[in-house]
């Protein structure tokens, strides 16, 4: 009898063991922590969505603009609209002097498409074959006027008003780079007032370096685009320069050749000269060539 209850315990001791071995066994299947509910919010469930989402993302095509600085803040509204628009597209934007640009470009430096502020900056490069002639076009145009500053700014009523002995700095783009600045050194030579101003005369790298000389005080005068004038509280405008003293403000747009892409790059083009964008350009003080 003892015999029979030692074997029989046996056999379920034995049988107890497989079981706990089989439960281990089982339990080791599911020790990744995957479980029906768990999975599909665990790594194996999220990965695929979460690398599908990042990928276009990380697909966006950048495209380059260089662009005139008086464009900067009509550009930067039109950026926000656009890329909303094309998720897929970046728009990164190189603000300075035209001829700065022109020849950074020249050089080799990456760009899509270019802004200028003058004609000639453009013509340049379609002539070095920079730009293809057929993927250009009068974008706006734009007037050249003198700020002062807004508050004690001195008695500047005219162009004459410049050779005053209250004016003590009259501040200009460079006018062999920066197009407002050779459109300023027209209508003072024909004034006949460039060499009698050169003894004042702070030249500046762009229009919008011009405008903080007379923000801050470093100058008493300064020669900027209307749209410049309109983007600061700081100073006021104190005339208008005669229309018929300089070359007419044109601001042409073209596609860069070397642009490594090409569609993307001629949809913004496109898009620029859109009614949407264009109103804009027009908030902010261009006018639209008729």
């Amino acid at each position: 009898m003892l015999k029979q209850i030692g074997k029989g315990t046996a056999m379920k001791t034995g049988r107890l063991a497989a079981f706990l071995a089989l439960a281990l066994a089982l339990a080791g299947c599911g020790g990744n922590g995957s479980s029906p509910s768990a999975g599909a919010g665990a790594s194996g469930g999220t990965a695929a969505p979460e690398s599908a989402a990042a990928s276009p993302q990380a697909g966006r095509t950048e495209l380059t603009v260089s662009a005139a600085a008086s464009l900067t803040d009509a550009l930067n509204e039109i950026k926000a609209a656009y890329e909303a628009g094309h998720p897929n597209v970046k728009l990164t934007f190189n603000f300075g002097g035209s001829g700065t640009l022109q020849q950074q470009i020249e050089q080799g430096a990456p760009a899509d498409l270019f802004l200028s502020a003058a004609d000639k900056n453009m013509q340049a490069l379609v002539d070095k074959k920079l730009v293809e002639e057929d993927k250009t076009t009068e974008l706006l145009q734009n007037e050249l006027v003198v700020v002062v500053p807004a508050e004690g700014g001195s008695g500047v009523a005219g162009i004459a008003d410049l050779a005053g002995a209250d004016v003590k700095k009259v501040a200009i783009g460079i006018p062999d780079s920066v197009p407002a600045g050779s459109y300023a050194r027209e209508a003072l030579t024909n004034a006949g007032l460039w060499d009698k101003l050169q003894a004042k005369t702070v030249q500046a790298k762009d229009v919008r370096q011009v405008l903080q000389y007379v923000e801050t005080g470093n100058a008493d005068a300064g020669f900027v685009y209307r749209t410049d004038a309109l983007t600061s509280q700081k100073v006021k405008v104190a005339f208008a320069v005669d229309p018929s003293a300089y070359t007419k403000i044109e601001y042409p747009i073209g596609i860069v050749k070397a642009s490594k892409h090409a569609k993307e790059a001629e949809d913004l083009y496109n898009y620029l000269q859109s009614p949407e964008a264009l109103d804009v350009f027009v908030k902010y003080g261009f006018s639209v060539p008729k």
